[in-house]
């Protein structure tokens, strides 16, 4: 007796030869619009290391013979190479480049569904906002949320690497726009105090681009309001300065990869999660980050374009030696490439 074709059989029957490198093209020219030229670069990196492996391992010439199995496989082959959040973040780029093959019939359908992330330890002292992510978000606020609170927010966190409490207690007359500065102080009677108090205190140097969108929060959507004191606060509210769980509710908000039109990278469907439908409920998405994951990330980011460690322990007001245990999350290989290129010259 014939058993009927399954729905997956029929699909698989319309699959259509695809070549892993002309589906790597395809892709990266499907993305190149909506993506930074930063983030464009890495999801190059990614899926290129994904189909350089598939291509040699055992002479893979077609994405039809693509299985979830492979992509376990290949996730054994990297995760000894990278620290968890890392190999988390090639998978979900891999992901997405699989959910693109399957759309135009290269991969069969369900593949990409299978993948699963390895999970990230919201407490571990590793987990950072990887640049390619900043990339993206603030790609987004720009086009869609120019010069909102949480533009404003992003765009400060990630340029300066301040702390959120920082951020928190910053006041209007702090952004000297003339000087394209900000001005740091400790204030502990008005309740917005330094963590390492007076000596804490600093100027802290912005881009024009940062100044510009301050500026504009400033002018367009801050809410023309005082604090108890009688401040007038950078970060506000309609009754105020911007609590810090109103602060970091705005970042686990903004850090939702469906929030900046990346897709679920956990399989979920939107209409029904309540981080994706909820701002209150943002931080139940596996993928986002609190305020020190950004300022990891920050950190890292600076030291990575070759800002002397001096410089980003004094802007950042971190200790050399805190920045080296806690806070500096480039792999010794990285380090070691930059040592290379100040002392090629002696």
């Amino acid at each position: 007796m014939n058993s009927q074709p399954t729905a997956s059989d029929q699909h698989a029957q319309t699959l259509e030869s695809l070549a892993p490198a002309k589906a790597e093209s395809l892709y990266l020219e499907s993305r190149s619009d909506e993506l930074a030229d930063r983030s464009l670069e890495l999801h190059e990196k990614h899926v290129g290391s994904f189909v350089e492996w598939y291509t040699d391992k055992g002479g893979a010439e077609d994405m039809n013979d693509l299985t979830a199995r492979t992509i376990h496989e290949y996730k054994l082959h990297i995760k000894d190479g990278f620290e968890q959040s890392t190999v988390s973040i090639y998978l979900s780029t891999v992901r997405q480049f699989v959910a693109f093959c399957e759309s135009i019939d290269g991969v069969p359908r369900g593949v990409s569904e299978q993948i699963v992330l390895p999970n990230r330890d919201r407490n571990a002292r590793t987990e950072m906002l990887e640049p390619e992510t900043a990339d993206d978000i603030l790609t987004y606020l720009r086009k869609y949320h120019y010069a909102s609170r949480t533009h404003a927010l992003m765009e400060l966190l990630w340029h300066t690497g301040i702390r959120t409490g920082t951020a928190q207690g910053l006041d209007v007359s702090d952004v000297q726009t003339e000087q394209e500065r900000l001005r740091v102080r400790h204030r502990p009677k008005t309740d917005t105090p330094l963590k390492n108090t007076e000596k804490a205190e600093r100027y802290v140097t912005l881009s024009p681009e940062v100044t510009d969108v301050l500026a504009d929060y400033i002018d367009e959507n801050r809410h023309d309001v005082t604090d108890d004191y009688d401040r007038h606060p950078l970060l506000t509210t309609k009754f105020g300065r911007a609590s810090k769980n109103s602060i970091r509710r705005n970042i686990y908000a903004a850090t939702r990869p469906c929030e900046t039109g990346q897709g679920c990278p956990h399989s979920r469907d939107s209409d029904k999660c309540e981080a994706a439908q909820r701002t209150n409920d943002a931080c139940k998405c596996p993928s986002t980050v609190s305020g020190h994951p950004v300022r990891r990330g920050a950190i890292t980011h600076f030291l990575r374009r070759d800002v002397p460690e001096k410089i980003v322990s004094d802007r950042m007001n971190v200790s050399q030696d805190v920045l080296d245990e806690h806070y500096d999350r480039r792999t010794e290989d990285e380090k070691a490439e930059q040592r290379r290129q100040f002392l090629s010259n002696i």
